[in-house]
C-alpha cells in the first residue's frame, strides 16, 4: 500500500532527523527524496522515500553492520504507521553502505555456494533483514548447483543454501553470538572469566 501523502511523510522524517541532531547530539546531514526519484534502481526495495545521510557521524550510523541505519529506518516506518511488510517503502543509506554491503553479500554467496557444492552439506547465513535476503537470493540465481530458501520467523529469519534439488535436507539454524554480562563478567554457556582474561570453566 503506497504512502498517502509523500510530502507530509518526508517532513515528518526531516523533523525526526533534526531532533536527533539537536537532542541526540548527532552530526548528520540528510537529503530526502520522495516519489519517482526515490525508486530503487536495483528493484530490491519498493521505496517511495529515500533518505541519504552524510556528515561527521556517518561512521556511527554504519558500524556494527549498519545496525543504527536499520534502526532509523524502523523508527521512520513506525512514525508513518507502516505495517512490517511495508517497511521498505522508506529506505535510509549512508556513505554508500548498502551498495558496499551488496558487494560483500555477493562474495559471501560465492564462498557459501562453493562450500555447499564441495561438501553436499546445507549452509545457513546469520539472520538478516528482508532486503539482504533478497540480495542473497539474487546472487545465487547466477550460481549453478545450489538452491536457496528462507526459514525462521521475524528477526530470526535466515537464508539457507542447499545442493540443487535437495532442499529437503536438514539445515542447522545459525546461532547468535554469545552475550556478556558486563557486571559479573560471566558468559552464557557456563564460563567465568578470570582477571587475566582467561576462560575458567565451572
Amino acid at each position: 500500500m503506497p504512502i498517502d501523502d509523500l510530502q507530509q511523510a518526508a517532513q515528518k522524517i526531516a523533523g525526526f532527523l533534526a531532533s536527533l541532531n539537536k537532542l541526540g547530539g548527532m552530526r548528520l546531514k540528510y537529503r530526502i527524496t520522495a516519489g519517482d526519484g526515490a525508486r530503487d534502481p536495483q528493484g530490491l526495495e519498493a521505496r517511495q522515500i529515500y533518505v541519504e545521510l552524510g556528515g561527521p557521524d556517518v561512521p556511527l550510523v554504519t558500524q556494527h553492520n549498519g545496525e543504527l541505519l536499520r534502526a532509523l529506518e524502523t523508527i521512520a516506518a513506525q512514525m508513518l504507521r507502516l505495517e512490517q511488510r511495508e517497511n521498505d517503502l522508506v529506505s535510509f543509506d549512508a556513505g554508500n553502505f548498502k551498495a558496499l554491503r551488496a558487494q560483500e553479500l555477493r562474495l559471501q554467496a560465492e564462498v557459501a555456494a562453493d562450500k555447499v557444492i564441495r561438501t553436499g552439506v546445507p549452509f545457513a547465513f546469520a539472520p538478516m533483514n528482508s532486503r539482504e535476503r533478497r540480495l542473497l537470493h539474487m546472487s545465487f540465481r547466477d550460481i549453478e548447483g545450489v538452491e536457496t530458501a528462507s526459514s525462521g520467523e521475524g528477526q530470526d529469519r535466515f537464508l539457507a543454501v542447499f545442493p540443487a534439488g535437495k532442499t529437503d535436507l536438514p539445515v542447522t539454524p545459525p546461532t547468535r553470538p554469545q552475550s556478556f554480562d558486563r557486571g559479573g563478567g560471566r558468559e552464557r554457556g557456563g564460563r567465568d572469566r578470570d582477571r587475566g582474561g582467561r576462560d575458567r570453566r565451572r
